[in-house]
C-alpha cells in the first residue's frame, strides 16, 4: 500500500513544479526553466515507472489520477500566491478623474492619461495602468472604489523598459 502513496505524493509535488516551471518559461527564464523541467522529468519517469510495472493495480492508477488532480489545484494556488510578473490596465473612463489618477500615482502605481473619443465625439478618457501581478487585487479595489463604471482591460506583460515604474524599482533597491 506504500506505492499508491508515494505515487500520490509524487503527483502532488509534480504539478506545482510544471506550473512553476511552464511560468518561468513565459517569462522568458529559459535557464530556470530548464533546471526545474529535470526536476519534473525525474518525477514524471518515477512515478510512472512504479505505475507501469503493475498496470493491474488499480490503486496506484487511482493514486496517479487523483494526485495529478490535487496537484494542478495546488499549481493554481501556488501560482496565484506567487504571482510572478507585471500587468497592465486599460482603464476607460466617461470622465477625467483626478481623483483616481491621483490615488493611483499616491499608491505607487505608474499611471498615464489619454484622451480619446466616444462613439458620439463624447470626449472619453484611458489609463494606462502598471503593475506587479501580486498589487492586481489591490488597483481593482481603488478603480472600483473610486470608478465603480470603469471600463477595464487587463494585459499581461512579458518585458518593458524605461518609464515611472522601473525608475522607482531602481530606488527601492539602493
Amino acid at each position: 500500500m506504500w506505492q499508491p502513496l508515494i505515487i500520490f505524493l509524487m503527483q502532488l509535488s509534480l504539478l506545482p513544479i510544471v506550473t512553476l516551471r511552464t511560468i518561468l518559461l513565459v517569462k522568458g527564464e529559459t535557464r530556470k526553466a530548464s533546471v526545474i523541467g529535470v526536476v519534473e522529468a525525474a518525477i514524471n519517469v518515477l512515478s510512472l515507472g512504479i505505475v507501469f510495472q503493475d498496470m493491474a493495480n488499480i490503486w496506484n492508477i487511482i493514486a496517479y489520477a487523483i494526485g495529478f488532480g490535487a496537484g494542478l489545484m495546488l499549481g493554481g494556488v501556488l501560482e496565484n500566491k506567487l504571482a510572478i510578473g507585471y500587468v497592465t490596465h486599460q482603464i476607460n473612463l466617461l470622465d477625467r478623474s483626478e481623483k483616481l489618477v491621483n490615488r493611483l500615482r499616491a499608491e505607487g502605481f505608474g499611471v498615464t492619461v489619454y484622451q480619446g473619443e466616444g462613439r458620439e465625439d463624447n470626449a472619453r478618457f484611458r489609463l494606462d495602468v502598471l503593475s506587479k501581478r501580486s498589487r492586481e487585487k489591490e488597483l481593482l479595489q481603488i478603480v472600483n472604489e473610486l470608478a465603480p463604471k470603469a471600463f477595464l482591460v487587463s494585459f499581461e506583460i512579458r518585458s518593458f523598459k524605461g518609464g515611472y515604474l522601473t525608475k522607482s524599482m531602481k530606488k527601492k533597491q539602493n
